[in-house]
């Protein structure tokens, strides 16, 4: 279950393995409702702030849930938002693998949840500024290697395009 909502954390947000790994239940806020990444966690070294709604709410209460760690003969609180057995989470190569011959589709980079999360912004009408904000991007054309345009996209274009055309057509035609 922990990779489940580390990965869907990946795929909301953007955020690299190491950054989701790194977060503390110091760096959540759940009376602001916010999550803060320490810029010494980043690739870029600069800190950001994400709030939490839909989704990511419910993977917070998850965690929450999760936080609570048997050990021995007490039960211990664990720091790492998302960990294994209270332990921050590392190499977790074998269970993505497994999930993946488990779930019976095909093998995907963890990385490749980082593009979707950006394509998926976008594709939802979400600012860039926005999602670079989100994402950690800094600069546009690091950002712009991530939204990958489909052919699925493109014929959404064609479409848009077509239908203009034809509004205009109609009102040329009109007198």
């Amino acid at each position: 279950e922990y990779l489940q909502d580390f990965a869907r954390f990946a795929y909301l947000t953007g955020w690299r393995k190491g950054e989701i790994a790194s977060l503390t239940w110091a760096d959540v806020d759940l009376h602001g409702k916010a999550i803060r990444l320490r810029p010494e966690f980043s690739k870029n070294a600069q800190g950001r702030v994400i709030a939490i709604e839909g989704y990511l709410d419910t993977i917070m209460a998850r965690r929450i849930e999760a936080r609570a760690v048997p050990a021995s003969e007490m039960t211990t609180l664990s720091e790492f938002v998302f960990h294994h057995r209270g332990k921050r989470i590392g190499d977790f190569r074998k269970g993505w693998f497994t999930a993946f011959d488990r779930a019976r589709v095909p093998y995907r980079h963890f990385h490749d949840l980082r593009r979707s999360a950006v394509r998926n912004m976008i594709r939802a009408g979400v600012p860039q500024v926005v999602a670079m904000s989100i994402s950690g991007h800094k600069t546009t054309s690091i950002f712009n290697r991530y939204n990958i345009v489909s052919l699925e996209d493109q014929r959404e274009a064609h479409a848009k395009v077509e239908e203009h055309l034809n509004a205009q057509r109609e009102r040329v035609a009109q007198p």
